[in-house]
């Protein structure tokens, strides 16, 4: 995967390269000290993989993120752990608190990996979880397959139909049927 590091920090982006360099899959492609850099590297070639710092000058990288129209896979890194929602409304694929130890980097690099393995190796993946995670007042609610009777989209707002009532969440009708297993779920309206 080609990989980038964001972050204004050097000691930071060193301990990120040092740690980039022990996984024979990663390529660190480049070290950018802010988002316009990082913004420069994306429109240049094709990055698979951003390790991106939160608190940067002239533009946060959530801030950042938001303005891609088709962000790589991201993994937030941070001193700051108010920011972790954010990320994950963003679909980040991990959130690491500074500092980092190598052991939890592992791991958010294992999640990037196996997303990015072929379709049939996610597809066996997904079908082990039975549930999908969604934001509904301010929280995280876990919502079963089997519990949701059908989904209704209302512009940027999906309602998702349950025996124990409504879940209003805000994303679109498309976001949410692509987190959702094609075995069980079928669109049925545009």
């Amino acid at each position: 995967m080609k990989t980038i590091i964001v972050d204004d920090e050097p000691l930071a982006q060193e301990v990120l390269r040092t740690y980039v360099q022990k996984f024979p899959q990663l390529e660190l492609v480049a070290q950018c000290n802010n988002a316009i850099e990082a913004g420069e590297q994306l429109r240049n070639q094709a990055i698979d993989l951003m390790f991106l710092d939160i608190q940067m000058p002239q533009i946060s990288g959530i801030d950042f993120l938001k303005t891609l129209a088709h962000p790589p896979k991201v993994i937030l890194t941070t001193a700051f752990s108010e920011y972790a929602m954010a990320g994950y409304e963003l679909n980040v694929i991990d959130y690491l608190l500074k500092p980092i130890g190598f052991d939890r980097f592992a791991k958010a690099v294992n999640k990037a990996l196996a997303q990015g393995q072929p379709a049939a190796e996610p597809a066996a993946a997904e079908n082990t979880a039975d549930y999908i995670f969604v934001k509904a007042d301010k929280k995280l609610i876990k919502v079963r397959f089997s519990d949701i009777s059908y989904i209704e989209g209302l512009k940027d707002y999906v309602i998702l139909h349950t025996p124990g009532g409504r879940i209003v969440t805000l994303q679109t009708m498309k976001s949410l049927a692509e987190k959702l297993p094609s075995d069980i779920f079928m669109r049925i309206h545009r």
